[in-house]
C-alpha cells in the first residue's frame, strides 16, 4: 500500500513539473519589411508544435516566441520561420522560396556580419 502511495505522489509531483517548467521566451533576429512579413513570420513559427506566441518587430527586425521546450526547440522554430522565406540568425531561406515572396517582402540579405555589429553599436 505504501508503495502505490508513494508511486502515485511522484507521479504527480513530475507531472506537475512538466507543466511549469518548459515554458520558454526567446529572442532572435528575423529578416523581413512589412505587415505581410510580420502575419508569414508569426504563423510559420505558430506552425510548429508547441509554440504559444510568436510576435515579429518590424522595426527592430526581432522575433519573440513563447514555446514548451519539451516539444520543440528554438533550432525548429527558426528553420519553420526560414522554410517561410525570411531569414534568421541561424537558417537562410532557400532562394527559391524567397524569389517567391511578394516584392514588398523582399527584404535586403547582403547584410554582413560587420554591419550587424555596427548597427548594434549605434544603439547604445
Amino acid at each position: 500500500m505504501k508503495r502505490k502511495m508513494l508511486s502515485l505522489l511522484t507521479m504527480l509531483l513530475i507531472g506537475t513539473v512538466a507543466v511549469f517548467a518548459q515554458s520558454k521566451t526567446e529572442k532572435f533576429e528575423v529578416k523581413g519589411n512589412c505587415g505581410m512579413c510580420e502575419k508569414r513570420i508569426e504563423k510559420a513559427a505558430k506552425s510548429v508544435e508547441g509554440v504559444t506566441e510568436a510576435e515579429w518587430d518590424k522595426e527592430t527586425m526581432m522575433a519573440k516566441v513563447v514555446f514548451d521546450d519539451s516539444e520543440t526547440s528554438l533550432d525548429a522554430i527558426q528553420k519553420a520561420i526560414a522554410k517561410a522565406g525570411h531569414d534568421t540568425g541561424k537558417h537562410k531561406a532557400s532562394d527559391e522560396v524567397y524569389n517567391n515572396l511578394p516584392g514588398c517582402c523582399k527584404y535586403d540579405r547582403s547584410e554582413s556580419k560587420d554591419d550587424k555589429d555596427d548597427h548594434h553599436g549605434h544603439q547604445h
